[in-house]
């Protein structure tokens, strides 16, 4: 079996079902289920298992340690981590106790259970640190994309955590040896994201008539990842990755902010046209740029094509339908996580 670390957040939920889906390996799913964090993503294994659902804090290094010594899994994809830039800006602390110091205890318990493993499941043991192409900071419009040895810059308190966690889990695997396994990802998005995000964001305002914020001048350009393809490369990194090795795993859809929100604007006039008849386009607003606010993300995932042979098979076009289409149908679980908390957070960052 595996051990997965915030398996109930958007994209670790996501990979929780998909990997019960494509077979029979059990998963320990550990999460302290904070605001972004809900068990309702993982609905279908609500009884099944292969499931095993812990609530709990990768900090707690004991109970880290028992789990490990009690399941005994063969490796650790690690996706805990605070990720919301914007409320990074507004309280740091968070970021930094789980992102740095939440991963710096879980990589502690995992050289202790690795250390101690007969052969071969000694040399067969992975640990699997999942982040973000945010780490490499802003790349100017002419800039290639960022490769796996492009140098780190971040910006912000989140980015920052990040490539903190990521030098942590390289030092284990210099220092210690531990088995690592590191990806960093362009923008993820599908079902079961938390709508703090622009693209369920921009889907749950427009249905319900409000103004769909736009940082700036919406030109800043992202690398868009559909989720489902996100998971297939984890599957493969896990399958197939030398330890040791960072891969880039990207969607090769780089789109401006603006762009996306038009596109979705035009999938939501075609399934759920407003009764007015006019275009959710008009819902668009821009509002005061963020603090250190990057340009452009681009990420360039030659690497994991060429030594492990995987790509997206998904389409921008394509997926963010699929995505909208997720969201129409499944309204319920939008209106389960956006709490009174959530609504306070939206007040105090848009001031809707």
């Amino acid at each position: 079996m595996i051990l997965v670390t915030g398996g109930a957040g958007f994209i670790g939920a996501n990979f929780v079902l998909d990997w019960l889906a494509a077979g029979d390996e059990p998963v320990i799913n550990v999460d302290k289920l904070t605001y972004a964090g809900n068990i309702d993503s993982l609905h279908p294994h609500r009884y099944d298992l292969r499931h095993i659902f812990i609530q709990g804090d990768i900090g707690d290094r004991k109970l880290v340690s028992d789990l490990l010594q009690n399941y005994r899994p063969r490796a650790i994809v690690h996706f805990a981590a605070e990720s919301h830039v914007d409320r990074s800006i507004h309280g740091p602390d968070d970021f930094i106790r789980t992102n740095i110091l939440g991963t710096f205890h879980l990589l502690e318990a995992a050289r202790i259970y690795w250390s101690g493993l007969p052969q071969p499941t000694h040399d067969g043991f992975r640990f699997l640190h999942v982040s973000t192409d945010e780490v490499f900071g802003s790349a100017a419009e002419t800039d290639p994309p960022f490769a796996e040895s492009a140098r780190y810059q971040p910006n912000s308190p989140y980015s920052a955590s990040k490539a903190a966690s990521d030098h942590l889990v390289r030092a284990w695997h210099h220092t210690y040896g531990l088995p690592i396994l590191i990806t960093n990802c362009s923008n993820n998005y599908g079902p079961y994201q938390f709508p703090e995000k622009l693209i369920p964001l921009c889907i749950q305002n427009a249905l319900a008539g409000k103004s769909l914020p736009i940082y700036g001048d919406g030109m800043q350009i992202r690398d868009w990842l559909y989720v489902k393809d996100h998971c297939s490369a984890l599957r493969r990194v896990l399958q197939a990755g030398q330890p040791g090795e960072t891969y880039n795993v990207g969607g090769w859809n780089e789109m401006a902010n603006l762009d996306v929100v038009s596109t979705i604007c035009q999938v939501l006039d075609e399934l759920r046209p407003r009764p007015d008849g006019k275009s959710y386009t008009a819902q668009i607003s821009f509002v005061k740029d963020r603090p250190g606010h990057d340009r452009r993300y681009a990420i360039d995932a030659d690497k994991i094509r060429r030594e492990l042979d995987w790509e997206p098979v998904e389409t921008f076009d394509n997926a963010i339908r699929k995505t909208v289409g997720w969201y129409l149908d499944n309204k319920d679980w939008v209106e389960n996580v956006t709490s009174g908390g959530y609504r306070n957070w939206m007040q105090q960052q848009y001031g809707t």
